[in-house]
C-alpha cells in the first residue's frame, strides 16, 4: 500500500500552483467563501476547516478573564435585600447549598453603592467607575452558571467546555476553524499578566487538536517571549544554522512519515523565527500617542493598573494584526486575584482598580478606531460568589449565579439579560451555561458550533459537546 503524502510532500509537488497564489496575494487580498478577505491563504494547506460557516460579525475575540470569581452582588447585580437583612442568618431565609469551605456566615450587604449609567440606565457598583461609562456598548448577563464550585475544574470548564483536564481550549477551536490572518504572529495568544489560572497552562492547550493550535504565551514588556531575540549577531550565520536544522527536520520526516507532533514542532519553530522580527515591533509602544496611553491608564500611580494597561493596549495591537483569539490573565495584586474568602472590600477594590480603567480604555479605543464593530470583547470569571459571608468579611464560591458581559461585534449594547433571586444567590430566569457562551462566541465568529468537529476517540468532538444554545436576546 502506498504511503500517503505528507503535507510537505504535497506542497513540494504543488508548489507551482501555490506559488502563483502567493504571487497573486502580493497584489491584493484573496476572497473567502463568505465574502471576507484574508491576509494569507497559507493555512489552507494544513486545515481543511478554514473559513466561517456563515457571515461573521466578529473577526477577533478579546477574552478578559477575571481569575478567581468576581462577586456578582458587588459588581453588576445589585440586591437591596442584602442591605435590609444584613447580619441575619441566611439559613432562615433560603436553602443554603454546600459551599467550597462550608463556612456559612451571616447575610452580607455589598460594601459598595450602585448607580445607574448610560442611556440604558444599567446599574454598576462603585468598583467600576470607568467601565460604567461604557455600558451602552455592553450586554450584561446576570444569569451565568457553572457546573463546578472549585477553581481548577471551573477553569477547565470555562476554557474548554469540559471540567476535565486535556480538552482543547476555546481559542484553539477558533483558530482550528478559522485559521490565522497573520503568518508572523500566532492566531491564539494569551497575555500573561502575572497569574496563570488554577489548572495551569492546560487551560490554553490544544488537547486532541493538532499541536499548532495551542496558545502562545506573551508578556507585555521588554521581553514578551523568552529567547525571542536572534542568538547570532550575524544574520547570515543564524539563517545558515536554521537552514541546517530544517534539513535535519526534513530527513527525519522522510524516515518516519507524517506525524502531527513533528509537523507541528517544525511549524512552531518556523513561526518562532518569523516572530523574531514581528514581536519586537508589536510590543513597542513608542508610536502610541500620550493621549492613548493616558486613556488606558499608563499614568496611574498603581503599578498593577499600568501593567494591565499594557496588556489591554497590546491586545488592541494584536487585533489590528489579525490575531483571532486573545486572552488576558489578571495582574498579580497582593490580594490574590478575585478570590476573596476574607477581606472582601480591600481585595475586590485592589483588583478592580487594576483592571477598570484599562478595560474602559480598551473599549473606547477600539470604538474610536472602528475596531469594536468587528471585535468581540468578553468579560467573565469562572463563577460568582455567595450573598452571605464566609466568616465575617469574605464570600465563598458560588457556581449557581455569576454576572458577565460582552461588548462589540454583533452585541446589542445597553442590554441586561437574565435574572437572579432577591439575594443574587441562584438564577431564576434565562440561565446561561458555559456551553451557551461558547456557542454564542462561535456564532459571532461565523462558526456553527454544531458543525465544527474533530474526530477523536471514535466520535466527532466539539467545543460545546452535545449542548449549547446561542443567546439570541443579546445579539444586535
Amino acid at each position: 500500500m502506498q504511503k500517503p503524502l505528507s503535507r510537505r510532500e504535497m506542497l513540494d509537488i504543488c508548489k507551482g500552483g501555490f506559488g502563483s497564489l502567493a504571487f497573486m496575494s502580493l497584489f491584493g487580498v484573496l476572497p473567502t467563501a463568505c465574502g471576507r478577505s484574508e491576509k494569507s491563504i497559507l493555512d489552507v494547506s494544513s486545515n481543511l476547516n478554514l473559513g466561517p460557516h456563515h457571515l461573521p460579525k466578529a473577526k477577533n475575540i478579546i477574552f478578559l478573564y477575571m481569575d478567581g470569581g468576581v462577586s456578582q452582588v458587588d459588581s453588576f447585580d445589585p440586591k437591596p435585600r442584602l442591605a435590609k437583612e444584613n447580619g441575619q442568618d441566611p439559613r432562615k431565609k433560603f436553602k443554603v447549598d454546600a459551599t467550597q469551605f462550608n463556612n456559612v456566615g451571616k447575610i452580607l450587604k455589598s460594601p459598595w453603592e450602585f448607580k445607574q449609567y448610560g442611556d440604558c440606565g444599567m446599574p454598576v457598583s462603585e468598583l467600576f467607575p470607568h467601565i460604567a461609562t461604557c455600558v451602552d456598548d455592553i450586554a450584561l448577563i446576570r444569569s451565568m452558571t457553572s457546573q463546578f464550585p472549585e477553581h481548577t475544574n471551573a477553569n477547565y470548564f470555562l476554557h474548554t467546555g469540559s471540567g476535565l483536564q486535556g480538552r482543547p481550549s476555546m481559542g484553539s477551536w477558533m483558530t482550528y476553524g478559522l485559521g490565522s490572518e497573520n503568518k508572523n504572529i500566532p492566531g491564539y495568544v494569551v497575555l500573561d499578566g502575572g497569574l496563570i489560572p488554577p489548572g495551569g497552562l492546560d487551560n490554553f492547550k490544544n488537547g486532541f487538536l493538532p499541536a499548532s493550535y495551542q496558545a502562545s504565551i506573551l508578556r507585555a514588556g521588554a521581553q514578551p517571549v523568552a529567547n525571542i531575540k536572534p542568538k547570532e549577531k550575524i544574520k547570515n550565520l543564524q539563517e545558515q544554522k536554521l537552514g541546517f536544522i530544517n534539513q535535519l527536520d526534513q530527513q527525519q520526516l522522510a524516515k518516519i512519515g507524517e506525524v502531527d507532533a513533528v509537523e507541528s514542532a517544525i511549524s512552531n519553530y518556523e513561526l518562532a523565527y518569523k516572530m523574531q522580527s514581528s514581536i519586537p515591533e508589536l510590543t513597542e509602544f513608542k508610536a502610541e500617542t500620550k493621549a492613548t496611553k493616558k486613556l488606558y491608564g499608563f499614568e496611574s500611580d498603581d503599578p498593577h493598573t499600568r501593567g494591565y494597561a499594557a496588556q489591554c493596549l497590546l491586545a488592541r495591537r494584536l487585533v489590528e494584526r489579525g490575531v483571532r483569539f486573545i486572552e488576558l490573565t489578571c495582574p498579580k495584586v497582593s490580594a490574590d486575584r478575585w478570590d476573596q474568602h476574607g477581606n472582601l472590600k480591600d481585595g475586590h477594590e485592589r483588583n478592580a482598580h487594576a483592571v477598570d480603567q484599562p478595560i474602559a480604555g480598551l473599549l473606547k479605543d477600539l470604538k474610536s478606531r472602528g475596531l469594536l464593530e468587528e471585535t468581540l470583547v468578553v468579560w467573565t470569571g469562572e463563577f460568582g460568589r455567595t450573598p452571605f459571608a464566609q466568616g465575617s468579611n469574605g464570600r465563598d464560591h458560588n457556581p449557581s449565579a455569576c454576572s458577565m458581559w460582552m461588548a462589540g461585534a454583533g452585541i446589542k449594547g445597553g442590554t441586561i439579560f437574565g435574572r437572579t433571586d432577591d439575594y443574587g444567590y441562584r438564577v431564576i430566569e434565562n440561565e446561561v451555561t458555559v456551553h451557551d457562551l461558547h456557542a454564542t462566541m462561535m456564532h459571532l465568529m461565523g462558526i456553527n458550533h454544531e458543525h465544527l468537529t474533530f474526530r477523536f476517540g471514535g466520535r466527532d468532538m466539539r467545543l460545546t459537546d452535545v449542548h449549547g444554545h446561542i443567546i439570541k436576546d443579546i445579539l444586535a
